[in-house]
């Protein structure tokens, strides 16, 4: 499978805690990964996701942007070029700290992607 981001839908994230986000599917198991999903999450100028904790771990890679991340209970600064793994249980948040959008992979286990 090969693909191109900018033909992928966009879905918004509808959490009641999180603004101007959105997210788009690259693989998952319609594609054939088994067990896991990779999605771009995009955070426009002011937004962020929603402050959270799940069972399960997620990675991330920082490939557009600025932004915070809340990680063990503190904001830590991010931008293109970073990562971030976020443990089991470990309370969490993405925001925008910059003037354009915030664009970041996210890898989940299958369990843990929603829409």
């Amino acid at each position: 499978m090969i693909g191109n981001i900018k033909d992928l839908q966009k879905h918004e994230v509808t959490h009641p805690a999180a603004l101007n986000a959105a997210m788009k599917v690259l693989v998952s198991p319609s594609e054939g990964w088994e067990g896991y999903v990779m999605r771009v999450v995009e955070v426009e100028v002011g937004g962020f996701t929603p402050r959270h904790s799940h069972p399960w771990p997620h990675i991330n890679y920082m490939i557009e942007g600025e932004g915070y991340v809340l990680y063990d209970n503190e904001l830590k600064e991010v931008e293109s070029g970073s990562f971030a793994f976020i443990p089991s249980g470990m309370e969490h948040q993405f925001q925008n700290r910059g003037n354009k959008v915030f664009k970041f992979i996210c890898i989940v286990p299958e369990e843990g992607h929603k829409l």
